[in-house]
């Protein structure tokens, strides 16, 4: 009996991570830093990570802050964001295939 839990655990498991790597296509602003190929969420994320520490762009005296150079402002809408807010603008650039 207790295979049964376990196993539709597994099944809601696997639901919940397929919605989260549905591709999505990047903007044309966002497009400009992570590549224009449709990607999920976690990929996107996880390549402007790549490109902020590619080119030094967290503030040294509080790394939480993402200062926005030339290709990031468009995607920001401001000169610096905290990691916090950066999701947020990443999903307004983010939209279903």
């Amino acid at each position: 009996m207790a295979k049964a839990p376990a196993e539709g655990a597994t099944a809601s498991t696997a639901k919940a991570n397929s919605a989260f790597m549905k591709p999505l296509q990047p903007s044309p602003a966002l497009a400009a830093v992570i590549g224009s190929a449709p990607l999920p969420r976690s990929e996107a994320v996880s390549k402007m990570w790549d490109y902020i520490k590619k080119n030094n762009l967290q503030n040294p005296a509080n790394k939480r802050e993402i200062m926005a150079d030339a290709k990031l402002e468009p995607v920001f809408g401001k000169k610096s964001v905290t990691m916090f807010e950066m999701n947020k603008h990443l999903a307004q650039h983010l939209k279903a295939v």
